[in-house]
Parts: C-alpha cells; sequence; structure tokens
C-alpha cells in the first residue's frame, strides 16, 4: 500500500488534536504571560527573581521529560502509548493552574520574602511536571497518527496553527473574564483614563476558566486520536539508551541546538502584559498586541507547508529566520529612534509574526523526520525519548526566554512605576521594547547556524520515507 498519498485521518481527529493543542497552550500562554504580572502587581515579589525562580522549575523539572519518555515506550493498552500521560496531566493541570493565581495573604512579601519565593518555586515546578505529562505525548503523538509524512506535515501545520491560537488567547479571554468580575478593571474611558490594574479576583477566575476549558479540549486527544504507525509495545530502553539514540541522531542535535540558539524568540509572550501596560497604557490592551502578532503568527504557518514543498523545511527555516532578525531590528529603530505613531508600531507587530512559522511549526516536522531517519538507521522508532527531549527544549528555551525578558523589566525600573502608579518614561519604554523585538530577532539570526548541516530534505527525505513503506509492508 502507498502510504505516501493515501490520507489516514478523519476531520474528526484532526480537530481534536487541533483542539487538544489549542487548549493545552491557553494555559502555557496564560502562565507565560500572567503569572510574573500576578506576582510583581499583587504579591509584590522582584520580576527578576520570578523569572529566574520559574527558570529553576523548568530546568529541575526537565529532569522529567527523559522519565516520561522512557514510560512512554513501555506503555501499551488500549489508550496506546501517549494517551494515559496526557489524561493523568489533566487534573494536575486543572488544580495547580488555578492555585498558582490564588492570592493568599499569608503569603504576601514579608522583610525576607522567603514563604512567597518558596511557594512560588513549589507551586510552579509542580504545575511544570504536569505540563511535561501533557506536553511529551502531545507533540510525541504526532509522528504516529499517520505513516503519511505529506499528511503528518499538514496535519501538524494546522495543529500548530491552533496551538499557536491558544498561546495568544489569554490577550482575548482575560480581557473578557475582566469585564464580568464586579468592581474589576473595566475599561474606564471618562476624562480620557485608562483601564485600572487587574485585581487578585480576576486573576483567579481567569486561571480557572482557562483550566477548565483548556483541560476539556485537551481532553479531545485522549478521546478522539488513534496512534496508527506500528512500534513495538513493551519494550523500552534506559536513560543511558534513551541518550545513545539521541547521540546517534545528528539531525536531531541540529534542530535541539538551532532550538537553544533562538530561545530569545520566546522573550516577546514572556513579557507581553509589561509591554502592553508600558507602551500601551494598559495590561488590558495586551489584546491588541496578542491580536497583532497572532495574525502574522497564523499566516505564517499557513504559508510554512507551502514554503516546504518549494524550498525544503531547512531553507524554509534560515528564509524566516533571517527574516525574522531583519523586521525585529527595523522595529525597534522606527519605535526607539524615529517614535512611530501606534498604527505603525501595530502593522510591524504584524510582520513580526510572520516568521513564527519557523519557531513553532518547523522544529516539530523536522524532528518527526528525525523519528524517522532513526528508523531507517536502526530499526527502531524512538517517539518517546526523542519528544521528551523536545519538550525539555522548549520548555527550558521558554524559560530562558522568559528570565531574560523579565530581567530587561526589572532593568527598564518598570517595577517602580508600578508600585508608585508613575507613568512610564522613555527609558522603560525603550528597554522593554528592546526585549520585546530586537533581541528575540538576534537569537532568530543566530538560530541559522546549526541548520547549515541539517540535510533530511530532498532526495534523501524522499528515500527515507520509501524505504520505511517498504519495511513496514513487508512486516505486514
Amino acid at each position: 500500500m502507498d502510504t505516501t498519498n493515501q490520507k489516514y485521518m478523519k476531520l474528526k481527529e484532526i480537530l481534536a488534536y487541533s483542539l487538544g493543542l489549542f487548549g493545552f497552550q491557553m494555559i502555557v500562554g496564560l502562565l507565560n504571560s500572567y503569572q510574573a504580572e500576578f506576582y510583581g502587581s499583587i504579591l509584590g515579589a522582584e520580576f527578576a527573581i520570578v523569572g529566574i525562580l520559574i527558570l529553576v522549575a523548568k530546568i529541575v523539572s526537565a529532569v522529567f521529560d527523559p522519565i516520561v519518555g522512557n514510560r512512554i515506550e513501555k506503555t501499551s493498552g488500549k489508550l496506546g502509548k501517549f494517551k494515559p500521560f496526557i489524561l493523568v496531566s489533566i487534573p494536575i493541570l486543572l488544580v495547580f493552574t488555578a492555585l498558582i493565581f490564588y492570592d493568599i495573604p499569608a503569603l504576601h512579601l514579608d522583610k525576607a520574602g522567603s514563604k512567597l519565593y518558596v511557594y512560588i518555586f513549589v507551586t510552579s515546578l509542580i504545575w511544570c511536571l504536569g505540563m511535561t505529562l501533557a506536553d511529551v505525548p502531545t507533540q510525541g503523538i504526532a509522528a504516529v497518527l499517520t505513516p503519511n509524512p505529506d499528511e503528518r506535515t499538514n496535519i501538524v501545520s494546522i495543529a500548530n496553527t491552533a496551538k499557536q491560537i491558544g498561546f495568544a488567547a489569554c490577550a482575548v479571554v482575560v480581557p473578557v473574564v475582566c469585564l464580568l468580575i464586579p468592581e474589576g478593571s473595566r475599561v474606564i474611558v471618562e476624562k480620557g483614563q485608562q483601564d485600572a490594574p487587574m485585581i487578585a479576583s480576576e486573576y483567579f477566575w481567569t486561571a480557572v476558566a482557562t483550566a477548565v476549558a483548556g483541560c476539556l479540549l485537551l481532553a479531545l486527544i485522549v478521546l478522539w486520536n488513534k496512534e496508527r504507525v506500528p512500534y513495538r509495545t513493551g519494550e523500552t530502553a534506559s536513560i543511558k539508551d534513551m541518550l545513545a539514540a539521541i547521540k546517534g541522531n545528528k539531525p536531531l542535535i541540529l534542530v535541539i541546538v538551532s532550538y537553544f540558539l533562538g530561545f530569545g524568540r520566546q522573550m516577546a509572550m514572556g513579557i507581553q502584559v509589561q509591554a502592553s501596560n508600558a507602551l500601551l497604557g494598559s495590561q488590558n490592551l495586551v489584546i491588541i498586541l496578542g491580536i497583532t502578532t497572532a495574525i502574522g503568527s497564523m499566516i505564517s504557518m499557513a504559508i510554512t507547508p507551502v514554503l516546504v514543498k518549494k524550498m525544503g523545511e531547512r531553507n524554509a527555516y534560515l528564509l524566516l529566520s533571517v527574516y525574522g532578525f531583519v523586521i525585529s531590528i527595523v522595529a525597534y529603530v522606527a519605535f526607539a529612534v524615529f517614535h512611530v505613531n501606534q498604527i505603525v508600531l501595530y502593522i510591524f507587530l504584524f510582520l513580526i509574526g510572520l516568521q513564527f512559522g519557523a519557531v513553532t511549526l518547523l522544529p516539530m516536522i523536522m524532528t518527526a523526520d528525525c523519528v524517522d531517519y532513526y528508523e531507517y538507521e536502526t530499526g527502531k522508532r524512538t517517539e518517546g525519548p526523542v519528544y521528551s527531549l523536545l519538550s525539555l527544549t522548549i520548555k527550558v528555551c521558554l524559560a530562558l526566554g522568559v528570565a531574560l525578558g523579565l530581567i530587561f523589566v526589572q532593568f527598564s525600573g518598570y517595577d517602580k512605576a508600578l508600585s508608585t502608579g508613575a507613568a512610564f518614561d522613555d527609558h522603560t519604554k525603550n528597554v522593554i521594547f528592546f526585549a520585546y523585538t530586537a533581541m528575540p530577532g538576534i537569537l532568530a539570526l543566530l538560530s541559522i547556524l546549526p541548520m547549515f548541516k541539517y540535510d533530511l530534505v530532498g532526495e534523501k527525505k524522499q528515500k527515507i520515507t520509501a524505504a520505511l513503506q517498504e519495511r513496514r509492508a513487508k512486516k505486514n
């Protein structure tokens, strides 16, 4: 049977996978954007310390990623090997997403701040463990949903478009919830005033609404998706064997190194609330920043499969990354030097969003190809360890981006203006906008260096796909 032409997934399954990623990323995006702001504005924590604590929590929890990958390889049953882990993650994400945004008066910053910072670290760590239980299998299952690589590319493109929208959904959800909370930070038009600062109950009920909706959507993957690519169940590798599998997969190493070098592209989402407050004068106007960039990102997701078909994954990655660098630098200069108005600023943010297919979609496609490559070379499929490594990479890079962004925020003097209610000066605005645009662009350019040696493209990729098709046909 020609798996290169046959379509395996029904519309129901495509929707389930896409909506599942959307729901999961709703939760991730909320914490990425609002967790530090909640700690700083409601609990009085310092942004730089919060960034470091979240970074450490994610690095510590990263040890859990290969353990999950190892357990995935051991798992077999009616649900398959990925879906049981998603099922376990749901109650953890549901409870701790809400708990992180719950204002406990006893934990308000004292002279030392020790109780608050311990609480931040512990709850963040447990949430990160729950995130891993969902993140590794939701990414890994993409490699087994269909044996057709072209169909897989299209499904990954659709699902990651939904994923990107979900990650930015908090920009819409938070202002809507704020409008429903009595005595909350509703928009005040009188006397030209902007939104009032968010209050504790708005953070909490936003977290509850996001956690419930996100977990219900995530459960659709468990209910409706099927694992079709054959693999040996009940077998596994030790941590040592997993590292050996990764070591023997040169294309995968190049993808991972590239992702680490470009970690700064995660900074913008990590400080989007602070950027909205400093640049636009309101936390709730984050919806404008989010939508302008998200529209560009959606277009990028839509055109990325076309670019892949025309020039291959590697060249598409190089093109989008170089473009991201150029447009980010131009946007910063236009803002800091020429002081462009907000309309022009929004246009630049839209143009910056056009690069994000490189950081969100292409690594997923290339990682799935790396799984095929390793099966071609060794006869073994290693979705578990490979996607646990990708999950670890994404998690650490996201934490690094948030931490670096919050350090810029601290350096800008944002917290002083926040605590006194004073207007943000030009220094604060310029530093935050540099962290929001120029710094991510610089690191996007740096990320292309390993990609020059990535060679799973063109005839080599087609040869691997044909060989695997022939092997599977013989086994069947």
